[in-house]
């Protein structure tokens, strides 16, 4: 997502407009063992839950590129040509939780690491709607949204890493997991806790580093 200058006119020039950092932002830097023996362990709930409750995708710079394409440019293996109103034309992308590569944007989907239904059994439902909003379309950690094969992920769907794990790059996978987790505050449920815990061990990921800044 590219980032665009605000000003303001003062006394008859225009001089940058500086907005304060969120009182709520700080960085969290801790090994995943750790970082999963940090998240809070609450039962899961589902009741109201709706997809429409996380309005995405969403065009949050006003480029004409929504979150959607905003990613697949980002990700990209081989950039990809950018057209009117953000038309994405070539270019090669690598899904990570298969190993497959693509060439066609219609073969990718854009993957909470966190699925939105897990999010809102974990926390979300007493967010606010900008809040969740924010959450859909999180370009400010690399982990919160990525790109797959589509049937990748319809496979994946809502679940949560102890009823769903990639072929490949289990580590990554579990890293970026709990980073989504503690950078939205989230929890998780008994089980999740410890099947996050034995996956980790299991696969030598504990001494990775989870480093995040909070979003709320």
């Amino acid at each position: 997502m590219k980032l665009r200058g605000l000003f303001i006119l003062a006394c008859g020039a225009l001089v940058p407009l500086t907005i304060p950092a969120a009182a709520h932002a700080e960085s969290y830097s801790q090994p995943l063992s750790t970082a999963i023996g940090d998240l809070p362990v609450a039962a899961e709930n589902r009741t109201g839950y709706s997809r429409d409750l996380f309005q995405h995708w969403i065009d949050a710079d006003g480029d004409g590129c929504n979150t959607r394409n905003e990613v697949l440019i980002a990700e990209a293996e081989e950039a990809p040509t950018v057209g009117s109103s953000c038309s994405l034309s070539g270019g090669r992308w690598y899904s990570y939780y298969d190993g497959v590569s693509w060439t066609a944007t219609s073969d990718i989907d854009i993957d909470h690491m966190v699925p939105l239904a897990e999010a809102w059994d974990s926390g979300a439902r007493t967010w606010t709607s900008t809040e969740r909003r924010d959450y859909a379309n999180d370009l400010g950690f690399y982990g919160s949204l990525v790109g797959v094969t589509d049937n990748v992920n319809q496979a994946k769907g809502d679940q949560d890493p102890a009823e769903w794990m990639p072929a490949q790059q289990k580590c990554r996978y579990l890293k970026e997991f709990v980073s989504v987790k503690i950078r939205w505050r989230l929890s998780v449920d008994s089980t999740e806790k410890s099947a996050l815990t034995n996956l980790t061990s299991a696969n030598g990921c504990g001494s990775q580093t989870v480093s995040v800044t909070r979003a709320r």
